[in-house]
């Protein structure tokens, strides 16, 4: 039974991150939909949130869950029985900055990874624009799964994760 990871901080998961996770559950009889720390960016949200943000938006996919992830992802990979990891481009700066990840991650464990393209009607969501559209006062709604906008807000409005 193949298990698919599809890996990200999900600050917050979107309507790509969706389109991305029901692609690779046509892939792998299982996806995990892993809920990591950037270690380079400041959340907006906490883990916490973002995971039970993400188990809400897939609850209505057969053989999809989440779980957080601390460490390297290929360790918890390894630990769930993964044998691929899945990922999404929107553009060629997301090969160049995915390329070198998925390189390193073979040569710790020999994980391979996926990459699907966008599909266009998403392929504009980032996970940073919709802060900065909510930031702004712009609707994010139609941009993320349902309950969503109002943690993102909430969380704005109490200034974010500290």
């Amino acid at each position: 039974m193949p298990i698919a990871v599809c890996p990200g901080s999900f600050d917050p998961v979107t309507l790509g991150h969706l389109d991305v996770v029901r692609r690779a559950r046509a892939l792998a009889d299982e996806v995990v939909l892993a809920v990591a720390t950037n270690a380079g960016k400041r959340p907006l949200l906490d883990r916490e949130q973002r995971v039970a943000l993400a188990r809400d938006a897939v609850a209505h996919l057969p053989g999809v869950r989440v779980e957080p992830v601390d460490g390297l992802l290929v360790d918890f990979c390894a630990r769930i029985g993964a044998t691929v990891l899945v990922k999404g481009l929107r553009s060629g700066a997301d090969h160049d900055a995915e390329l070198p990840m998925a390189l390193m991650n073979r040569h710790l464990t020999g994980i391979e990874t996926v990459f699907l393209p966008a599909d266009p009607s998403v392929a504009h969501i980032a996970s940073s624009l919709v802060k900065d559209v909510a930031r702004h006062g712009g609707p994010i709604e139609d941009l993320v799964p349902p309950g969503v906008a109002e943690a993102v807000h909430a969380a704005l409005a109490a200034g974010g994760v500290r």
